[in-house]
């Protein structure tokens, strides 16, 4: 499969549409996973929207096919903080290193601060609940 291709690397399966499309499939299991079919939508959705815009704010590639199937044009955001991954055996190399380091600062770090401070929210909202 060609690289430019739109079911190459970062075309239709990273659009939006795709997010939705899995998530609306994936709702079919919410009872099995315990859930409400809302949140296993929300949730999919995000997780799957997530991957192709963190994919647009790296600094190489083509871009990525957000509209697809609307349109096959890739894009990037005008700012890309983000090293792009080398692939293969290149990804143990001193590159491999800088791209991991650019996304602990980035993405992981910024993450886990979000999501200890959700977690406390939550428990103070929980203990108020119990409390009253």
């Amino acid at each position: 499969m060609p690289y430019a291709s739109q079911f190459g690397h970062r075309g239709f399966s990273h659009s939006l549409f795709m997010a939705v499309v899995v998530a609306l499939i994936l709702t079919l299991f919410a009872k099995r996973l315990g859930a409400s079919r809302q949140w296993v939508f929300g949730f999919i959705a995000v997780a799957m929207a997530s991957h192709p815009l963190l994919d647009a704010l790296t600094n190489g590639g083509l871009g990525v096919a957000l509209w697809w199937p609307w349109s096959d044009e890739r894009f990037f955001f005008p700012l890309t903080p983000i090293q792009v991954s080398p692939i293969g055996r290149a990804f143990f190399s001193e590159r491999g290193l800088a791209v991991l380091l650019s996304e602990l600062g980035t993405i992981w770090l910024p993450c886990l601060v979000l999501g200890l401070m959700i977690y406390k929210v939550r428990r103070n909202l929980t203990q108020r609940n119990t409390q009253a």
